[in-house]
């Protein structure tokens, strides 16, 4: 790829697309095109077709989505159907319109069906019901992976899906009430911990297992992805390997430093039962994560301690 070719990185103010950002800043793109969400709404179609009539980017990075963990998903599903389907297909259409050489679409493994077989396949798509706790995120995601299938197949573009396991790392969400488990966790027994060691009650069982992929990793196989003409539409993008949810959380606490007890609240749902990925595709092409599980939530937590006071206090 061209260094000089102008990229538009939507999305760019958040976890993914600030990693996404920064990685390729720093291995020398240099004509990086961005905007906010208070420039450009991604949601309205007649705004987003004039930008990129009027920037005519050559490729297209979509990081932008509503995105949340289970109750933020329970408690919206109309917005986190919608809106995810208004940003994404007004990119997609507006690319193909004005004939954008190049784009990468990101979703998310929660599109795979809940009951698949693991570790999880990119053909096991539509094969079965999804996890009702975040279908609404899946069903849009799966819309995006079709339309950009749809345009390699009809017009033979280098249209491309990735879908990253579960992602965490610097400039999370540690909002506790639209985070994901990572992050939601992190804050969790921090607070704790700064409060007496108090007990710490996490949601469900903790006996599902889950991938969890640090973010400068994935913005590593975005750049992959970039520099290479990938002969398929759906790309799986994790570490390969998965641990259960209560091992995470004494991961984290031997982290974080809290001595308290976890107390695990099992009327709250687990979600699906194993996420674990099938990486085999991206391997084979010469894709591999680099930063282990432990040494990304000392990265994640660090990050954490410096900007914790753009955070709410929270009830423990």
């Amino acid at each position: 790829m061209n260094k000089h070719r102008k990229i538009f990185i939507a999305g760019h103010r958040g976890m993914v697309g600030g990693a996404i950002k920064r990685h390729l800043e720093k291995i020398g793109y240099a004509n990086l095109l961005v905007r906010t969400s208070g420039e450009l709404d991604l949601r309205n179609q007649e705004l987003v077709y004039d930008f990129f009539a009027s920037e005519r980017p050559d490729v297209v990075i979509d990081a932008a989505a509503r995105v949340g963990g289970i109750l933020a998903n329970n408690d919206f599903p109309y917005q986190f159907l919608m809106e995810n389907m208004q940003i994404q297909n007004n990119l997609i259409d507006a690319s193909l319109r004005h004939d954008v050489d190049k784009f990468i679409f990101l979703g998310s493994s929660c599109i795979y069906p809940k009951f698949a077989p693991q570790p999880l396949k990119e053909e096991y798509l539509l094969t079965d019901s999804l996890e009702p706790t975040n279908e609404w995120y899946a069903i849009a995601k799966i819309t995006g992976v079709k339309a950009c299938q749809a345009i390699r197949k009809q017009f033979g573009k280098d249209y491309v899906s990735l879908m990253p396991t579960n992602l965490y790392g610097t400039h999370d969400n540690f909002d506790l009430q639209t985070s994901h488990v990572l992050p939601a966790m992190i804050r969790k027994f921090h607070e704790a911990k700064e409060n007496g060691d108090l007990p710490v009650t996490l949601w469900g069982s903790g006996t599902p297992m889950r991938e969890f992929l640090f973010v400068d990793d994935l913005a590593e196989a975005v750049t992959f992805a970039l520099d290479n003409t990938l002969p398929e539409h759906l790309y799986n993008v994790g570490t390969g390997e998965d641990l259960t949810i209560r091992e995470l959380a004494e991961t984290i606490q031997a982290v974080v430093g809290h001595q308290g007890e976890i107390v695990w609240d099992s009327s709250k749902p687990d979600g699906t039962p194993r996420k674990l990925m099938d990486i085999s595709k991206m391997h084979a092409l010469g894709w591999k994560h680099n930063v282990l599980l432990k040494e990304g939530i000392e990265k994640t937590y660090t990050w954490f301690l410096k900007n914790q006071d753009g955070y709410k206090e929270v009830k423990l």
